[in-house]
């Protein structure tokens, strides 16, 4: 049998094909809209005009609502589109934070979203979803959202925000370059157009952080962008349950496993385990053993730590308002350009977290019996933000440190370590809701929404130690899964998951240090006491950064 003759294929019978439609769709688009630019530059009050003529109806556009730093202006221009003439639009957003943001989907403007986090707006996300007003592709991860713009959602237009541009577009972004750099690379290297909104236009930059020609269009923004002080906690919330809790992470997990770089998330948790560090910690002699190098924003409530030395370095996801002079005064700690601010990326601090850290530390607001944990739940969908990225056991990791070989198991010639993740909850939130539950609501969140896996935050096969106001279950030491639930149930209170507990069982795990109470740890509840804060109030905070930490207007209680 012969094997079939393949025929040459002759020029005539190649169809003509353009391999640039991308670029001549720009060029076409920016010419429909040069009578509006100068230069680069376009006058504030032309912007809703060039906006509705750049856009076309179904595209893909990315507009900067990141965690903290928001193109405030572009966004109130988009919302203010005619929605008979710019509709469908596909937005891709990290955080859904300013009410302008939904009303694009109110306003049938907008109709797909794929997004990380919600925060402020989660109710009313919930609402819309349930209304058919609005349809999400996914609730990502910060690094996944960002990672599918280079793969299958390249942005058709990208509206960012920046504090100064030049005459030629360069950006200078100060502290909060955040996710400015990644969504302007996403956008302008797959012919897409960027469009930045600047707190003003200025002759000189103190630095560049983005080149003038991945930028194609610059408006001065009649006010300042916006930007939200999401990491600070005022240390008077701080209540002895918190403390208590701290006590027991430094003695069960940070100075059991030799932690010394870290990450942790938001919360009055650990906002009570940065405040006792210097005071607890030190009556420990942990001063230099762990919590040495951080992935963090810089957080007020760390100065103290800061201060009295415990912290080598810190490397941030954006900046924190007021903290700016502080920052620029600490460089042996931050990472900071040649003017003195803040160079923070929220991309590549998501992956020194994800690699170069060995514990990740957060809370949420549901865990199920195996220690899935998410925060969408009934008529809430907060999204994730980047805790699925801190909070996993990266297997692409080949570098060795204590923490991470100390949960090497058995005698296998090949073995990796793991990687430290912590979960943090009181067993009842406000309101005498139970924190751990039978199935978790983004079960059925997702089942109503038509999303093909539920909505889980953290999965309970990641989670290597779960610590409440009861103790700390070691779940990485259980064998099998009936003892990890066990142990979760051990330490869960009389929460739904807390009433499978049995004596019996409880005092076994204990033997086996796989549940530690309080007293198992030589942690005394009687010494959870606010004094062990090294700052009780912002004020304490100020004193302590020598003045230089300025907290925005609504946590100034002095």
């Amino acid at each position: 049998m012969t094997s079939p003759t393949l025929k040459p294929i002759s020029d005539a019978s190649i169809s003509p094909r353009r391999w640039d439609t991308r670029r001549r769709d720009k060029a076409q688009r920016l010419e429909r809209v040069a009578r509006y630019v100068q230069g680069k530059e376009l006058r504030s009050e032309d912007a809703v005009n060039l906006i509705a003529i750049l856009l076309e109806p179904g595209d893909r556009i990315v507009l900067e609502g990141d965690n903290q730093k928001q193109a405030s202006f572009l966004s109130a221009c988009l919302a203010s589109l005619d929605p008979g003439q710019i509709h469908d639009l596909h937005l891709l957003i990290s955080s859904i934070t300013r009410p302008e943001h939904l009303q694009l989907f109110e306003r049938g403007i907008a109709r797909k979203v794929d997004f990380a986090f919600a925060g402020q707006q989660s109710l009313r996300l919930a609402q819309l979803l349930e209304d058919g007003q609005l349809e999400i592709g996914a609730i990502h991860t910060y690094v996944e959202l960002y990672a599918r713009m280079f793969i299958d959602l390249p942005p058709r237009v990208a509206f960012i925000c920046a504090d100064q541009a030049d005459r030629h577009g360069n950006l200078y972004t100060g502290p909060n370059t955040e996710d400015t750099p990644t969504i302007v690379e996403a956008t302008a290297f797959r012919d897409g157009i960027v469009l930045a909104q600047v707190n003003e236009i200025v002759e000189q930059l103190p630095r560049v952080d983005i080149p003038g020609d991945w930028v194609d269009l610059v408006v001065a923004s009649p006010k300042p962008y916006a930007v939200e002080p999401l990491f600070t906690r005022d240390p008077r919330q701080i209540n002895e349950l918190h403390i208590l809790m701290a006590m027991m992470v430094i003695r069960g997990v940070y100075e059991r496993y030799g932690v010394t770089s870290l990450n942790h998330g938001i919360g009055l948790d650990t906002a009570a385990l940065e405040l006792i560090l210097p005071t607890y910690g030190a009556s420990l002699g942990l001063k230099g053993k762990i919590c040495r190098n951080w992935a963090l924003n810089p957080h007020p409530t760390l100065i103290p730590a800061i201060e009295s030395g415990w912290v080598e370095s810190v490397h941030c996801f954006g900046s924190e308002v007021g903290m700016e002079s502080y920052v620029a005064a600490r460089p042996d700690i931050f990472f900071t350009g040649r003017d003195g601010s803040l160079r923070s990326n929220r991309v590549l601090c998501q992956l020194a977290g994800q690699y170069g850290i060995d514990l990740f530390i957060g809370s949420t607001l549901q865990m199920d019996g195996d220690a899935n944990s998410s925060t969408v739940t009934h008529g809430r969908i907060s999204g994730f933000g980047g805790a699925p990225n801190m909070g996993h056991d990266p297997h692409g990791r080949r570098h060795a440190s204590e923490a991470w070989l100390k949960l090497l198991r058995g005698e296998s010639p090949i073995q990796r370590g793991q990687k430290l993740v912590v979960q943090v909850a009181e067993t009842f939130q406000r309101g005498g809701v139970p924190a751990f539950v039978e199935e978790l609501d983004a079960v059925e969140v997702g089942r109503s929404s038509g999303m093909p896996t539920a909505p889980v935050m953290i999965y309970g096969d990641d989670v290597t130690h779960v610590v409440t106001e009861e103790g700390i279950a070691y779940l990485h030491r259980a064998e099998g899964p009936e003892e990890r639930r066990a142990a979760l149930a051990a330490i869960a209170g009389v929460s739904p998951i807390g009433l499978r507990s049995k004596t019996e069982d409880v005092a076994r795990l204990r033997r086996l240090g796989i549940v530690s109470f309080p007293e198992d740890l030589g942690v005394s509840r009687l010494e959870a006491k606010r004094s062990l804060l090294a700052a009780t109030s912002m004020a304490d905070l100020v004193r302590w950064s020598g003045n230089l930490y300025k907290p925005p207007s609504k946590f100034r209680n002095w």
